[in-house]
């Protein structure tokens, strides 16, 4: 087969920006918001990677796999908007309609639970929280995290690992401190 044909074929078959785009959009905007904790800030990041994907998309369609391109693009622009404010917010919970049926229990205890995650993780510096939102929530691979992130997979499974870590001491500190 001549590789011109190949090529033509692949990109026959590619998704235009905007179908992929619109297919994608609510599972970025879902690792946005557990990569920064805050719908702004994800949507901020989402609508800039997803400006810069536009813009390279003939590059990033012939990627092996342009959802990871796109989701590491979403991190460094979390990244870049976070150095460029100088500093940490902390997020408050955002009020959600959820299904009664997702509900189990006394909504209240649900509410408080998930805030204290949330300020737990927010605690995290950037890279290992993106690292435990991507294997726990997106359930990648930790050769799919480092691609992400751009690290190697040893590290991604160093940043989870410490980030675990992390955790599980401030979760002993919070129970020793209820004593």
């Amino acid at each position: 087969m001549d590789v011109g044909v190949a090529e033509q074929s692949r990109a026959a078959d590619a998704p235009t920006f905007e179908e992929w785009a619109t297919a994608r959009a609510p599972a970025l905007l879902r690792f946005g918001y557990l990569l920064t904790g805050s719908q702004h800030a994800a949507e901020d990041a989402v609508q800039t990677a997803l400006t810069r994907a536009c813009e390279k998309w003939g590059r990033v369609s012939r990627t092996a796999d342009p959802d990871t391109y796109v989701r590491r693009m979403v991190v460094n622009a979390h990244v870049s908007a976070w150095r460029k404010a100088g500093r940490r917010e902390l997020s408050v919970a955002d009020v959600r309609d959820v299904p009664p049926s997702a509900l189990h229990g006394d909504p209240a205890d649900r509410v408080a639970t998930d805030d204290a995650v949330w300020r737990m993780c927010g605690g995290l510096p950037a890279r290992p929280r993106a690292a435990v939102v991507l294997r726990y929530y997106e359930d990648l691979e930790y050769a799919e995290i480092g691609a992400v992130l751009g690290c190697s997979e040893a590290t991604a499974r160093s940043y989870v690992h410490r980030a675990l870590t992390a955790l599980r001491a401030q979760l002993r500190a919070g129970e020793h401190g209820h004593d």
